[in-house]
């Protein structure tokens, strides 16, 4: 994962692509497919997921923004959200009898969908550390991390993308100087 959290994955399906926005998410089965890759296994046979998933999307990305402004956050319609999903906890045996806990959610509604997205995001803006939650620092990138680097540095989504452009502007920089 390109933002080491999957809540912030999620908000970054909408990367600066030849400097436009572009939405990754286009139809139902993009938005099944980005939750699969981000760690929320799914399957829904519905309509109606990419409009709930946009909403949620831009829904938590007002939220993180306020919460690492420092702003007082409006957490009615977040709160609302998660009252409609339904999900209930399982035991699991595996062959060495190790016994482990998992939350299975229901996938009748795109919200019952959505729900673990909701919730890793209650549970990011609850308990995550925001000195950490940053924005890339590249000219005209919109992507958000979460710095999991030993020294807490990190600037860039990427530095195969955004880290280079920034190295190769330096040096172009530097070598127009000389």
């Amino acid at each position: 994962m390109l933002s080491d959290h999957p809540v912030l994955e999620f908000l970054n399906t909408i990367p600066m692509v030849d400097g436009k926005l572009q939405d990754l998410l286009q139809n139902d089965a993009d938005v099944v497919s980005a939750l699969t890759r981000f760690g929320w296994p799914t399957t829904f046979e519905g309509t109606g997921l990419l409009t709930v998933a946009r909403n949620v999307r831009e829904e938590l990305r007002r939220l993180v923004e306020g919460r690492k402004a420092g702003s007082p956050l409006e957490l009615a319609r977040l709160n609302a959200f998660l009252a409609r999903a339904w999900s209930y906890l399982e035991l699991n045996q595996d062959r060495t009898r190790s016994l482990a806990v998992r939350r299975v959610w229901e996938h009748r509604t795109p919200e019952q969908v959505l729900a673990p997205v909701a919730e890793a995001a209650a549970e990011l803006l609850a308990a995550g550390d925001f000195e950490l939650v940053r924005r890339c620092e590249g000219e005209s990138c919109v992507l958000w991390f979460y710095d999991r680097t030993k020294s807490h540095h990190r600037r860039w989504c990427s530095m195969a993308s955004c880290g280079n452009r920034h190295k190769v502007a330096a040096f172009r920089k530097r070598s127009r100087k000389a």
